[in-house]
């Protein structure tokens, strides 16, 4: 638990909240959806939200630095995107058929992401990254996978490994060895060891986050990243990037334009769907063809679906982000914030006396209480967690929301504007005095 007296302040503003979590461990395990979402003692709830604001039931206002998972880069109800919701919904939530719609994100997304040719829709970033290994164990014909120390793909089995040290603790109930068995762990900006992982082994394909997410938002080295590729090709190993939090947050082409390098499979999500349910799989032609049931049968085909794959009210909201974000305006703007938040928040944790590193690129920032250089997730496991506990909830009870307590880690939309910038680092220059 964090600092008893602050939980006093939280619970004294947040009593309906309470009432509703309460009710709601009569229906949910542990009183949530999803675990990540969870804060002590109690989650606060959310009524509305608007730009760069959250409102719960009780009246309190936050600025927002999670952003739904960091899927909502152009704020909250933004109004292209909340027009072309209400658009489609008039017309249908969901056909299960062919629509104009699809065909049109799908031509923005190709026309966007560097590696792009040909594209499959999935219902979340998970089932891309399930859909993913499967196509590449058909197009290379092998079975071992090959992911990083503290990168996150989702729940998917084999890829539901290695999240945080120890790397050989299993996270979760219901994982066979036989589901792991393929399984190869591989080390983050380390290409040495990299390459010794993978020595006598034949991998279908190699999964990363060009900037690690949930394991501390940290970047891959770029001169790591085309050591990566050309390992890869070397062995005939497919290389695909996990852009579900990077794609079109970066840049509009994402991650693979920011950095210069070109993989054969990009996982996509959150701001595609302009922050509505939805996922994509999309890479070189002669990869994804593999998915052609016209072409291909038995094992030589990938099989690909879902009810909602396509829908067109998450191809509504995406198409209509991503047409903001085109021309990289949107991208600049946040990327000037992140990089003064990234450069003066160390600042004024050193300045405190603090062990501290901010990470991060662009709109998106992780911070450390650590002096250990955090060029990956054992070293970011390494950070002191109750004095983020303490900073996080320093900052909620000043109204500035971000996950998660052990790990802060924020991304920045369009909304937020530069006098909030300001606040943010004000409290973490209060939170500096308070914890000498």
């Amino acid at each position: 638990m964090v600092v008893s007296e602050m939980n006093d302040e939280y619970v004294r503003k947040t009593p309906r909240s309470k009432q509703m979590y309460q009710e709601a461990r009569k229906f949910f395990p542990a009183g949530i959806s999803y675990r990540i979402r969870f804060i002590e003692p109690y989650p606060f709830c959310v009524t509305d939200a608007n730009g760069s604001k959250l409102f719960d039931i009780d009246g309190n206002i936050y600025t927002d630095y999670w952003c739904a998972h960091f899927a909502l880069i152009l704020g909250h109800r933004h109004p292209a995107v909340t027009d072309a919701v209400r658009e489609q919904i008039e017309k249908d939530l969901h056909y299960g058929v062919t629509h104009e719609l699809e065909l049109k994100l799908a031509k923005k997304i190709v026309g966007m992401v560097p590696s792009a040719q040909l594209i499959r829709f999935t219902g979340s970033g998970t089932e891309a990254n399930m859909y993913a290994v499967r196509l590449a164990r058909t197009y290379t014909g092998r079975r071992q996978v090959g992911k990083f120390e503290g990168n996150w793909h989702g729940g998917y089995d084999p890829l539901h490994v290695a999240m945080k040290p120890p790397y050989n603790e299993i996270p979760s109930g219901g994982l066979t060895p036989g589901s792991l068995a393929d399984t190869v762990i591989l080390p983050y900006n380390d290409l040495d060891g990299v390459r010794r992982s993978m020595n006598g082994k034949e991998l279908a394909c190699v999964l990363i986050e060009p900037v690690m997410g949930a394991g501390g938002m940290i970047p891959a080295e770029k001169e790591f990243l085309k050591g990566l590729v050309d390992l890869c090709r070397e062995k005939d190993t497919l290389l695909i990037f996990d852009e579900v939090i990077t794609g079109f947050r970066l840049g509009p082409g994402g991650a693979q334009q920011f950095y210069g390098v070109k993989p054969d499979l990009t996982i996509l999500g959150k701001i595609a769907g302009g922050g509505l349910p939805m996922g994509a799989i999309t890479g070189r032609s002669d990869i994804m063809e593999r998915m052609d049931h016209t072409k291909y049968k038995g094992s030589d085909y990938s099989f690909h679906g879902g009810t909602h794959t396509g829908n067109p009210v998450s191809m509504a909201a995406g198409l209509a982000t991503l047409k903001v974000l085109e021309d990289g305006s949107v991208h600049q703007k946040i990327g000037k914030m992140g990089e003064k938040v990234r450069k003066e928040l160390t600042g004024i944790m050193d300045h405190g006396g603090l062990k501290f590193q901010t990470t991060g690129v662009g709109s998106i920032f992780g911070c450390h209480f650590t002096d250990i250089p955090v060029k990956d997730a054992t070293a970011a496991s390494k950070g002191d967690k109750e004095l983020s506990k303490r900073f996080m909830y320093f900052l909620l009870e000043r109204g500035i929301f971000c996950l998660t307590p052990e790990l802060v880690h924020c991304a920045i939309s369009a909304a937020h504007t530069e006098a909030e910038m300001d606040k943010f680092l004000q409290e973490a220059q209060r939170f500096t005095k308070q914890t000498k």
